[in-house]
Protein backbone atom coordinates (compact mmCIF):
# COMPACT_ATOMS: atom_id res chain seq x y z
CA UNK A 1 0.00 0.00 0.00
CA UNK A 2 1.36 2.98 -0.89
CA UNK A 3 2.00 5.79 1.25
CA UNK A 4 -0.83 8.07 -0.46
CA UNK A 5 -3.56 5.79 -0.39
CA UNK A 6 -2.68 5.22 3.92
CA UNK A 7 -2.40 8.88 4.36
CA UNK A 8 -6.00 9.48 2.28
CA UNK A 9 -7.56 6.41 4.38
CA UNK A 10 -6.60 8.05 7.16
CA UNK A 11 -7.98 11.51 6.71
CA UNK A 12 -11.35 9.88 5.64
CA UNK A 13 -11.30 7.79 9.28
CA UNK A 14 -10.67 11.40 11.27
CA UNK A 15 -13.45 12.97 9.54
CA UNK A 16 -15.78 10.19 10.19
CA UNK A 17 -14.37 10.09 13.95
CA UNK A 18 -15.26 14.10 13.61
CA UNK A 19 -19.21 13.68 12.72
CA UNK A 20 -19.89 10.78 15.11
CA UNK A 21 -17.94 12.86 18.00
CA UNK A 22 -20.41 15.92 16.52
CA UNK A 23 -22.02 17.49 19.45
CA UNK A 24 -26.05 17.55 19.48
CA UNK A 25 -26.62 21.22 19.47
CA UNK A 26 -24.71 21.35 16.14
CA UNK A 27 -27.12 22.90 13.46
CA UNK A 28 -29.19 20.44 11.06
CA UNK A 29 -29.65 20.81 7.31
CA UNK A 30 -33.18 21.11 5.77
CA UNK A 31 -33.91 20.17 2.47
CA UNK A 32 -36.76 22.21 0.48
CA UNK A 33 -37.62 22.35 -2.77
CA UNK A 34 -38.92 25.72 -4.45
CA UNK A 35 -41.73 26.17 -7.03
CA UNK A 36 -39.51 25.50 -10.18
CA UNK A 37 -38.42 22.41 -8.41
CA UNK A 38 -35.01 23.53 -7.42
CA UNK A 39 -33.50 21.99 -4.59
CA UNK A 40 -31.90 23.60 -1.48
CA UNK A 41 -30.13 23.13 1.83
CA UNK A 42 -30.16 25.24 4.90
CA UNK A 43 -30.09 25.21 8.62
CA UNK A 44 -33.28 26.98 8.93
CA UNK A 45 -36.46 25.06 7.77
CA UNK A 46 -38.05 28.00 5.04
CA UNK A 47 -41.86 28.70 5.26
CA UNK A 48 -43.53 28.36 1.67
CA UNK A 49 -45.11 31.99 0.72
CA UNK A 50 -48.18 30.46 0.07
CA UNK A 51 -48.19 29.05 3.64
CA UNK A 52 -47.49 32.65 5.01
CA UNK A 53 -50.22 33.98 2.82
CA UNK A 54 -52.98 31.21 3.85
CA UNK A 55 -52.26 32.65 7.49
CA UNK A 56 -52.95 36.06 6.50
CA UNK A 57 -56.22 34.48 5.14
CA UNK A 58 -57.00 33.20 8.96
CA UNK A 59 -56.24 36.49 10.27
CA UNK A 60 -58.76 38.52 7.73
CA UNK A 61 -61.77 35.79 8.60
CA UNK A 62 -60.34 35.84 12.40
CA UNK A 63 -60.50 39.56 12.45
CA UNK A 64 -64.12 39.71 11.08
CA UNK A 65 -65.32 36.87 13.65
CA UNK A 66 -64.10 38.88 16.53
CA UNK A 67 -65.36 42.40 14.85
CA UNK A 68 -69.09 40.54 15.01
CA UNK A 69 -68.69 38.97 18.58
CA UNK A 70 -68.25 42.64 19.74
CA UNK A 71 -70.59 44.01 17.94
CA UNK A 72 -73.23 41.50 18.71
CA UNK A 73 -71.97 41.82 22.59
CA UNK A 74 -72.04 45.30 23.02
CA UNK A 75 -75.45 46.07 21.88
CA UNK A 76 -78.61 44.15 23.42
CA UNK A 77 -81.09 45.77 20.39
CA UNK A 78 -80.71 47.60 17.03
CA UNK A 79 -81.92 50.67 18.98
CA UNK A 80 -78.88 50.51 21.34
CA UNK A 81 -76.62 50.42 18.22
CA UNK A 82 -79.15 53.46 16.79
CA UNK A 83 -79.16 55.49 19.88
CA UNK A 84 -75.50 55.21 20.15
CA UNK A 85 -75.21 56.32 16.49
CA UNK A 86 -77.05 59.54 16.95
CA UNK A 87 -75.35 60.71 19.85
CA UNK A 88 -71.82 60.53 17.89
CA UNK A 89 -73.55 61.93 15.09
CA UNK A 90 -74.86 64.83 17.05
CA UNK A 91 -71.72 65.05 19.26
CA UNK A 92 -69.62 64.85 15.67
CA UNK A 93 -72.61 67.84 14.23
CA UNK A 94 -71.77 70.16 16.90
CA UNK A 95 -68.15 69.99 16.59
CA UNK A 96 -68.77 71.61 13.04
CA UNK A 97 -70.81 73.73 14.00
CA UNK A 98 -68.60 75.25 16.29
CA UNK A 99 -66.05 74.83 14.62
CA UNK A 100 -67.78 76.78 11.77
CA UNK A 101 -68.92 79.53 14.13
CA UNK A 102 -65.49 80.18 15.05
CA UNK A 103 -64.77 80.64 11.23
CA UNK A 104 -66.90 83.12 11.10
CA UNK A 105 -65.96 85.45 13.86
CA UNK A 106 -62.64 85.14 12.61
CA UNK A 107 -63.35 86.19 9.15
CA UNK A 108 -65.43 89.17 10.99
CA UNK A 109 -62.26 89.87 12.88
CA UNK A 110 -60.30 90.15 9.69
CA UNK A 111 -62.68 92.31 7.71
CA UNK A 112 -62.51 94.80 10.93
CA UNK A 113 -58.43 94.61 10.93
CA UNK A 114 -58.69 95.21 7.24
CA UNK A 115 -60.84 98.57 7.54
CA UNK A 116 -58.90 99.73 10.42
CA UNK A 117 -55.51 98.94 7.94
CA UNK A 118 -57.57 100.65 5.08
CA UNK A 119 -58.07 103.76 7.02
CA UNK A 120 -54.43 103.99 7.82
CA UNK A 121 -53.57 104.09 3.71
CA UNK A 122 -56.36 106.50 2.80
CA UNK A 123 -54.66 108.83 5.12
CA UNK A 124 -51.22 108.49 4.01
CA UNK A 125 -50.54 106.94 7.02
CA UNK A 126 -48.13 103.72 7.83
CA UNK A 127 -49.84 100.99 9.00
CA UNK A 128 -48.51 99.72 12.54
CA UNK A 129 -46.48 96.74 12.24
CA UNK A 130 -48.50 94.90 15.01
CA UNK A 131 -51.97 95.33 13.15
CA UNK A 132 -50.51 93.89 10.01
CA UNK A 133 -49.18 91.04 12.12
CA UNK A 134 -52.80 90.58 13.95
CA UNK A 135 -54.03 90.35 10.00
CA UNK A 136 -51.44 87.81 9.47
CA UNK A 137 -52.06 86.24 12.43
CA UNK A 138 -56.03 85.92 12.12
CA UNK A 139 -55.37 84.88 8.34
CA UNK A 140 -53.41 82.02 9.80
CA UNK A 141 -56.08 81.00 12.03
CA UNK A 142 -58.91 81.31 8.86
CA UNK A 143 -56.65 78.82 7.07
CA UNK A 144 -56.14 76.50 10.01
CA UNK A 145 -59.84 76.62 10.54
CA UNK A 146 -60.92 76.01 7.52
CA UNK A 147 -58.75 72.74 7.32
CA UNK A 148 -59.90 71.63 10.63
CA UNK A 149 -63.61 72.20 8.73
CA UNK A 150 -62.76 70.26 6.12
CA UNK A 151 -61.38 67.07 8.09
CA UNK A 152 -64.32 67.18 10.39
CA UNK A 153 -66.36 67.16 7.49
CA UNK A 154 -64.27 64.15 5.83
CA UNK A 155 -64.81 61.95 9.33
CA UNK A 156 -68.23 62.74 9.33
CA UNK A 157 -68.79 60.93 6.09
CA UNK A 158 -66.20 58.29 6.75
CA UNK A 159 -68.14 57.58 10.34
CA UNK A 160 -71.40 57.67 8.38
CA UNK A 161 -70.54 55.19 6.16
CA UNK A 162 -69.09 53.06 8.95
CA UNK A 163 -71.83 53.33 10.89
CA UNK A 164 -74.07 52.03 8.07
CA UNK A 165 -72.46 49.55 7.81
CA UNK A 166 -72.70 48.47 11.45
CA UNK A 167 -76.20 48.50 11.55
CA UNK A 168 -76.36 46.03 8.47
CA UNK A 169 -73.82 44.18 9.88
CA UNK A 170 -75.91 44.33 13.31
CA UNK A 171 -79.40 43.12 11.24
CA UNK A 172 -77.48 40.48 9.85
CA UNK A 173 -75.83 38.55 12.35
CA UNK A 174 -79.01 38.77 14.66
CA UNK A 175 -81.67 38.82 12.11
CA UNK A 176 -80.44 35.35 10.99
CA UNK A 177 -80.99 34.03 14.28
CA UNK A 178 -84.61 34.98 14.12
CA UNK A 179 -87.20 32.70 12.94
CA UNK A 180 -89.66 35.81 12.36
CA UNK A 181 -87.62 37.57 10.08
CA UNK A 182 -88.17 36.27 6.24
CA UNK A 183 -84.22 35.74 4.80
CA UNK A 184 -85.44 37.74 1.78
CA UNK A 185 -86.43 40.98 3.30
CA UNK A 186 -82.94 40.47 5.35
CA UNK A 187 -81.35 40.43 2.04
CA UNK A 188 -82.58 43.46 0.75
CA UNK A 189 -82.33 45.90 3.49
CA UNK A 190 -78.66 45.35 3.26
CA UNK A 191 -77.98 48.41 1.06
CA UNK A 192 -74.72 48.96 2.33
CA UNK A 193 -73.18 45.70 2.38
CA UNK A 194 -71.97 46.75 -1.00
CA UNK A 195 -69.10 49.15 0.51
CA UNK A 196 -67.75 46.20 3.03
CA UNK A 197 -67.61 43.71 -0.10
CA UNK A 198 -69.86 41.31 1.71
CA UNK A 199 -72.08 39.04 -0.18
CA UNK A 200 -74.35 36.94 2.42
CA UNK A 201 -75.46 33.26 1.35
CA UNK A 202 -79.23 31.90 1.54
CA UNK A 203 -78.57 28.82 1.37
CA UNK A 204 -75.45 25.91 0.88
CA UNK A 205 -76.72 25.71 -3.15
CA UNK A 206 -76.32 29.76 -3.33
CA UNK A 207 -73.16 29.98 -1.89
CA UNK A 208 -71.30 27.41 -3.88
CA UNK A 209 -72.73 29.50 -7.03
CA UNK A 210 -71.26 32.25 -5.43
CA UNK A 211 -68.41 31.23 -4.58
CA UNK A 212 -67.73 30.20 -8.01
CA UNK A 213 -68.54 33.70 -9.67
CA UNK A 214 -66.50 35.71 -6.69
CA UNK A 215 -63.61 33.39 -8.15
CA UNK A 216 -63.99 34.60 -11.35
CA UNK A 217 -63.88 38.25 -9.69
CA UNK A 218 -60.99 37.85 -7.87
CA UNK A 219 -59.04 36.43 -10.98
CA UNK A 220 -60.49 38.83 -13.54
CA UNK A 221 -59.43 42.03 -11.24
CA UNK A 222 -56.46 40.72 -9.38
CA UNK A 223 -53.06 42.06 -11.08
CA UNK A 224 -50.43 39.65 -9.40
CA UNK A 225 -51.67 36.39 -10.56
CA UNK A 226 -53.71 33.44 -8.51
CA UNK A 227 -51.76 31.83 -5.58
CA UNK A 228 -54.11 30.18 -3.49
CA UNK A 229 -57.58 28.53 -4.31
CA UNK A 230 -59.34 26.26 -1.65
CA UNK A 231 -62.74 25.99 -0.51
CA UNK A 232 -62.67 28.39 1.54
CA UNK A 233 -59.92 30.87 0.83
CA UNK A 234 -58.36 32.58 -2.33
CA UNK A 235 -56.11 34.79 -3.03
CA UNK A 236 -53.75 36.33 -5.53
CA UNK A 237 -50.14 37.13 -5.08
CA UNK A 238 -48.48 39.62 -2.86
CA UNK A 239 -48.53 43.22 -4.76
CA UNK A 240 -45.04 44.02 -6.29
CA UNK A 241 -45.44 47.27 -7.73
CA UNK A 242 -47.35 50.14 -6.34
CA UNK A 243 -50.40 49.74 -8.80
CA UNK A 244 -50.90 46.23 -7.93
CA UNK A 245 -54.27 45.33 -6.52
CA UNK A 246 -54.17 41.49 -4.52
CA UNK A 247 -57.79 40.37 -4.27
CA UNK A 248 -58.74 37.29 -2.22
CA UNK A 249 -62.27 35.96 -1.18
CA UNK A 250 -63.09 34.17 2.32
CA UNK A 251 -65.90 32.04 2.85
CA UNK A 252 -66.61 32.99 6.36
CA UNK A 253 -69.22 31.13 8.56
CA UNK A 254 -71.75 33.27 10.85
CA UNK A 255 -72.84 29.65 11.98
CA UNK A 256 -73.37 25.95 11.38
CA UNK A 257 -75.95 26.94 8.52
CA UNK A 258 -75.21 30.48 7.47
CA UNK A 259 -72.14 31.81 5.49
CA UNK A 260 -70.67 34.96 4.09
CA UNK A 261 -68.21 35.94 1.26
CA UNK A 262 -65.64 38.69 2.22
CA UNK A 263 -63.30 40.81 -0.03
CA UNK A 264 -60.34 41.96 0.48
CA UNK A 265 -58.28 44.23 -1.50
CA UNK A 266 -54.60 44.66 -0.72
CA UNK A 267 -52.04 47.04 -2.60
CA UNK A 268 -47.88 47.36 -1.75
CA UNK A 269 -46.91 48.28 1.38
CA UNK A 270 -45.48 51.98 -0.09
CA UNK A 271 -46.73 55.33 0.08
CA UNK A 272 -48.69 54.71 -3.28
CA UNK A 273 -49.34 51.55 -2.76
CA UNK A 274 -51.50 52.56 0.36
CA UNK A 275 -53.09 55.91 -1.61
CA UNK A 276 -54.13 52.98 -4.58
CA UNK A 277 -55.84 51.28 -1.52
CA UNK A 278 -57.30 54.20 -0.21
CA UNK A 279 -58.98 55.42 -4.18
CA UNK A 280 -62.20 55.69 -5.71
CA UNK A 281 -60.93 52.78 -7.76
CA UNK A 282 -60.75 50.57 -5.10
CA UNK A 283 -63.86 51.57 -3.43
CA UNK A 284 -65.68 51.10 -6.81
CA UNK A 285 -64.53 47.33 -6.74
CA UNK A 286 -65.45 46.18 -3.61
CA UNK A 287 -68.57 47.87 -4.07
CA UNK A 288 -69.35 46.13 -7.21
CA UNK A 289 -68.32 42.90 -6.19
CA UNK A 290 -72.18 42.24 -4.22
CA UNK A 291 -73.87 43.32 -7.43
CA UNK A 292 -72.01 41.37 -9.70
CA UNK A 293 -72.77 38.13 -7.90
CA UNK A 294 -76.70 39.09 -7.83
CA UNK A 295 -76.68 40.11 -11.42
CA UNK A 296 -74.99 37.08 -12.10
CA UNK A 297 -76.90 34.43 -9.79
CA UNK A 298 -80.09 35.93 -11.49
CA UNK A 299 -79.12 35.10 -14.84
CA UNK A 300 -78.05 31.25 -14.07
CA UNK A 301 -82.11 30.85 -12.59
CA UNK A 302 -83.49 32.94 -15.85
Amino acid sequence: MSFNSTQSRLIVAIILIALCNTPAYAKKMYRWEDDQGNVFFSDQIQIRPELKLSSAGEKIIAKQKSYDRVLVSTFRSIDDLLLMIKGKSESMESRIKATDSNLNRLQFQLDGQQKKAAAFERNAQKVPNELLKDITSTQQQIQETQISINSLIKRQTQMKKADNADIERYLFLTQLRSENQPKTNLIASRKDANELGLFYCENDHQCNNAWEIGRNFVRFLSTTGEYIDSDKFIMSRQPSKDNDLSLSLSKIAVNESEYQLFLHIRCRDSSLGKELCKSERVNEIRSAFRPYINDALSRMTD
